[in-house]
């Protein structure tokens, strides 16, 4: 396995075992195909959260991987999701839940800090 998946597969376990803490239920799409990786239910709404990790304090918001031709680029789509989860690797946690459209990254800052 790939470093920035295992990355990725440590954000997304400390995201469940957050948002379940703090009295969410946590939902799973089936498939890999979904803008987002988690659907929270808050008790009033569902949200769908993208997951990423994140070295320092800017987050990409472009979806990269690699096939057979190289590199592949995903801009973000406008609604893709509704809040993004940022696990970091000193352990930090950040919730944003502003609209994230047209931007390439964001920094982020204590105002977005989760726990």
């Amino acid at each position: 396995m790939r470093e920035t998946q295992r990355k990725g597969d440590i954000a997304v376990a400390q995201a469940i075992a957050t948002f379940t803490k703090i009295n969410y239920d946590v939902s799973i799409p089936m498939t890999e195909s979904a803008a987002y990786d988690l659907i929270i239910d808050t008790g009033l709404e569902l949200k769908r959260v993208q997951v990423k990790y994140c070295g320092g304090l800017e987050v990409d918001l472009r979806n990269i991987h690699s096939n057979s031709k190289g590199y592949v680029v995903k801009k973000l789509k406008e609604d893709s999701f509704d809040w993004l989860y940022v696990y970091t690797k000193d352990g930090r946690q950040y919730l944003i839940t502003e609209s994230l459209a047209g931007r390439r990254s964001i920094k982020l800052s204590n105002q977005h800090l989760l726990i």
